[in-house]
């Protein structure tokens, strides 16, 4: 395969999302959103975009399909990107979402987390304009992340971390330096 698969992965306030919008401005990289398995069915079932047929498109799509359904709908979207395209993968979550892109994409599958302590976090996430939250739904998402998703494995596997404490700039610094090692 000539492309690289780089999944963006962290707890939430880490600067994932910072992170992949600077890749896809800079670098053009397309992404796979896995939240776009869910609004392609909401839109082919005919439902309103709301939290309740989010969840409700959701947790169907899994019952009927298996837990690995979105990874395998990502999977084939990114199969149907230019050949040669790099990749990005925003919202791969599951350890078992993590062994499902590693056996489709072998090495050619990339992973950068993003890590920030969980105070930086609690002060991004309280202070942001849409959906802020407490320390308390902070701590509560992160442990069910965690526990629930099985999301701390993509992270301790990552090929690439950046501690991400500081400013953008310091966050884009570290993309290019191993963007850079990428595209040798």
């Amino acid at each position: 395969m000539n492309k690289i698969i780089l999944a963006v992965v962290g707890l939430p306030g880490s600067g994932k999302t910072e992170a992949i919008n600077y890749l896809m401005e800079k670098y053009k990289w397309p992404k796979a959103y896995f939240g776009d398995v869910t609004f392609d069915e909401m839109k082919l079932r005919g439902l309103d975009i709301n939290e309740k047929n989010e969840r409700f498109v959701r947790e169907d799509l899994r019952a009927k399909y298996g837990q690995l359904v979105y990874a395998q709908k990502v999977i084939e979207k990114i199969k149907n990107i230019k050949e040669d395209t790099n990749v990005l993968v925003e919202s791969l979550y599951s350890w078992d979402e993590y062994l499902e892109f590693k056996k489709e994409f072998g090495d050619s599958f990339k992973v950068l987390a993003i890590y920030s302590s969980p105070e930086t976090r609690i002060k991004r996430l309280s202070s942001r304009p849409v959906r802020p939250l407490s320390r308390e739904e902070v701590e509560s998402r992160d442990y069910s992340q965690i526990e629930n998703l099985k999301q701390a494995g993509p992270i301790a596997r990552a090929d690439f971390t950046i501690v991400n404490e500081g400013e953008m700039g310091e966050l884009c610094s570290e993309i290019d330096k191993i963007v850079s090692t990428l595209i040798k």
